[in-house]
């Protein structure tokens, strides 16, 4: 029985780092791997960092096509969906995601991380986040409603016992830019319809709207993910990084098209008030499939 990352389910930590690189030599991507895998154990201690690392699935199934999930692959085209609405595919081969209760620990953490990968791979984005008011995102709503709990949440985001990549995780990271000064000029109660949920409770519309941001990504309808979205950016210039992951992609895929409108042409009212930015897919391997890397 494989073990999953504890860094996915290492809830209640406040300071985050996203590094994503790419391999300078794929015919010495083992030895990339092995780097990563040996900087550090994913596994959290008292006051320490938790680790996620993700590889690229095309370069993970190279690796390890003994343990690589067939039916996973990267965010390699956009989504095109309705009134030319885009979410960009910024793939890159490698993530490694930090999170602690404070940010000078993973701040010193990351700058080891960078400095041991320096010459087998490239450093192509780094975004911090934190977070805001406990649970909630820059829209002030809160976020991660549906989240099922820490004893469900395992199997709505792992791979099953049995098969390739068992105890593994997809994982979903995009950066969505808020457009706060429209957002903030709406009236609370047009908020809510556009999110389908009260602001204060986070108590589900009865009525909600079709595009509302909570019709568009139903779980009862594409299947449930967990998701580990964070606040980023500065005063100016700030949004959500979402984070989800799941036990299969096309619930990912299925929600982000439903979000676009490319689905059914109705489109998620929120996309009209926030930006994608980037969209990579990642596959977290269990702790015994990193440390056949090493």
């Amino acid at each position: 029985m494989n073990t999953a990352q504890s860094g996915i389910f290492a809830l209640g930590t406040s300071s985050h780092v996203y590094l994503e690189f790419d391999v300078v030599d794929r015919k010495r991507s083992r030895d990339f791997a092995a780097a990563v895998t040996a900087i550090r154990e994913p596994r959290t201690t008292t006051g320490g960092v938790n680790f996620v690392i993700g590889f690229r699935p095309e370069l993970w199934q190279e690796m390890q096509p003994d343990d690589a999930p067939t039916d996973v692959e990267g965010f390699n085209n956009n989504i095109e969906g309705n009134e030319g609405f885009v979410m960009p595919a910024t793939q890159h081969d490698a993530l490694v995601w930090m999170s602690g209760s404070a940010y000078d620990m993973v701040f010193d953490m990351a700058k080891t991380v960078i400095r041991d990968l320096a010459g087998k791979a490239t450093l192509q984005d780094e975004t911090s986040s934190w977070s805001y008011h406990h649970d909630r995102d820059l829209t002030g709503f809160i976020d991660g409603s549906e989240n099922p709990t820490l004893l469900d949440a395992p199997a709505d985001a792992l791979l099953p016992d049995g098969v390739p990549g068992a105890a593994g995780s997809v994982l979903l990271l995009q950066k969505w830019k808020h457009n706060t000064p429209e957002w903030e000029a709406l009236p609370v109660e047009k908020q809510e319809r556009v999110m389908g949920r009260t602001k204060a409770e986070s108590i589900e519309l009865e009525n909600k709207p079709e595009d509302s941001h909570v019709a568009r990504t139903d779980q009862d309808k594409f299947g449930s993910i967990f998701r580990r979205n964070m606040p980023y950016g500065s005063v100016d210039n700030h949004g959500t990084v979402f984070v989800g992951f799941s036990a299969e992609q096309q619930r990912l895929t299925k929600m982000l098209r439903s979000m676009a409108g490319a689905l059914d042409g109705a489109r998620d009212a929120l996309t009209r008030y926030t930006q994608p930015l980037t969209g990579a897919y990642y596959f977290v391997p269990s702790v015994e499939s990193l440390r056949k890397l090493r």
